[in-house]
């Protein structure tokens, strides 16, 4: 099981910037894939980003895409998503997610699912005003 902490949340204008962080604790996290993900109030948990094991492959959903960059240092257990020029419509609650995954250079099938993610953070709320 992987422990995770994701901060870095705010208030931010539009077009502004944040860069959210995802501590984690555990063993091996090089063999999980991490994603993020964000959720609004009555809506379903939304698939935002995904970086492998070993960092050198990424996904994205086509309304970040160009806007977002997912990255992860194993060093510092640690996966950040730098998110520039923010909308109002990315206003959520933040979440973190581990996902088993041992071939470090590629990602996983259905990635964008978050029922195929094991381990939550708690979330960080962005919260982007006009």
């Amino acid at each position: 099981q992987v422990q995770l902490v994701e901060s870095g949340g705010g208030l931010v204008q539009v077009g502004g910037s944040l860069t959210l962080s995802c501590a984690a604790s555990g063993r091996a996290l090089e063999t999980y894939a991490l994603g993020w993900f964000r959720q609004v109030p009555g809506k379903e948990r939304e698939f935002v980003a995904v970086i492998s094991g070993g960092g050198s492959r990424t996904g994205y959903t086509d309304s970040v895409e160009g806007r977002f960059s997912i990255s992860r240092d194993n060093g510092k257990d640690t996966v950040y998503l730098q998110m520039n020029d923010l909308k109002t419509e990315d206003t959520a609650v933040y979440y973190c997610a581990t996902k088993r995954w041992t071939y470090l250079h590629t990602l996983p099938p259905a990635y964008s699912l978050p029922s195929e993610y094991i381990d939550w953070g708690r979330g960080t709320q962005v919260t982007v005003s006009s």
